[in-house]
């Protein structure tokens, strides 16, 4: 785990460890969001309410492309995809 973190630091030219455990959590809130949206029914009214704004939200911040729209998608998403944009 330290050295994953501090190749992350030098690539990315973060400041600190705090900046990268910021965004592992950032991403660990994200996909816990979008796992437990995937445990609900496809028709559940707040599936697709809370998973069409979980997408938006992705795709708005540039984590995730207009092609792919699903919740499966934000579970591939991984620290690098979130620090390269």
């Amino acid at each position: 785990r330290l050295d994953s973190e501090m190749k992350i630091i030098g690539e990315y030219g973060l400041k600190n460890k705090r900046e990268v455990w910021r965004v592992n959590f950032a991403l660990a809130k994200i996909r816990t969001a979008a796992r437990t949206l995937l445990t609900l029914d496809e028709k559940s009214e707040q599936r697709m309410f809370q998973g069409d704004a979980l997408l938006r939200r992705m795709i708005r911040l540039g984590l995730l492309l207009e092609s792919e729209k699903k919740l499966d998608y934000v579970l591939g998403l991984t620290t690098a995809k979130i620090m390269e944009r």
